[in-house]
């Protein structure tokens, strides 16, 4: 389960980013490092320091830009040996990764729609769908490009695997503990209900990033994910 579980290192220093790495130890083998502390923390060299000491890294930079900016970005990022990297889900833009990332071990994931997003705010960016419509229409995307996985809420998960088949990683953010608050999550469920709906991997952040004792978060997260009850709160 260890390994299906991504912790999100959404903080603003590289002192605070390393403390919690400290705190959870060998329990937690995968991080994500998005925009706040790629950009805040020094979040690319801390990456690459994650890399050398044996951890995996998935950077979440929801990439989107012309073909050559998005397969040279691509490239980049391969080449420091993470594990995964996010595009946003559209059909130029996943072919383009797909040159970048070729011949390495990067997984690309295509990001379908954000686990923030309901049925309103889809419509009022302007998609004649619903929020499964449009993540439907961007797994079969995803498929024909042929990339590693998509990242998409735990409620689609099991269309989206039934649409990709058994080989794509499916990687799902919005991930609470069972009576735990939402907060700006609107398609979220709790790790069990995750797993068992198809996803690959879980992405969790604030439930241990800001919790007391981040490495007693993610010991409890874990024992969700076995099927274990927890008094942990």
């Amino acid at each position: 389960m260890a390994g299906q579980l991504i912790v999100g290192l959404d903080v603003s220093t590289r002192a605070r980013a390393e403390e919690i790495v400290v705190a959870l130890g060998d329990s937690v083998d995968f991080y994500k490092i998005g925009y706040q502390c790629f950009y805040g923390a020094d979040g690319f060299a801390l990456g690459k320091e994650l890399l050398r000491a044996g951890k995996k890294v998935f950077f979440d930079l929801k990439l989107l830009d012309i073909d050559n900016t998005v397969e040279k970005g691509v490239a980049a990022i391969a080449a420091t040996g993470a594990t995964m990297l996010t595009i946003h889900a559209y059909p130029r833009t996943m072919r383009a990764a797909m040159r970048g990332a070729a011949g390495s071990g990067l997984c690309v994931l295509g990001v379908t729609v954000l686990t923030s997003m309901d049925d309103n705010d889809v419509r009022e960016a302007g998609y004649e769908r619903d929020a499964a419509g449009l993540v439907a229409l961007r797994a079969q995307q995803a498929r024909e490009a042929g990339i590693g996985g998509v990242v998409a809420s735990p409620h689609e998960a099991e269309m989206v695997r039934t649409i990709m088949g058994p080989k794509p990683a499916i990687v799902t953010p919005g991930i609470r503990r069972a009576g735990s608050a939402m907060g700006d999550q609107k398609r979220a469920m709790t790790p069990a209900e995750a797993l068992a709906a198809g996803a690959t991997h879980l992405v969790v952040a604030r439930p241990i990033v800001e919790a007391p004792d981040p490495g007693a978060a993610a010991r409890a997260i874990l024992a969700e994910m076995a099927g274990k009850r927890t008094s942990f709160a």
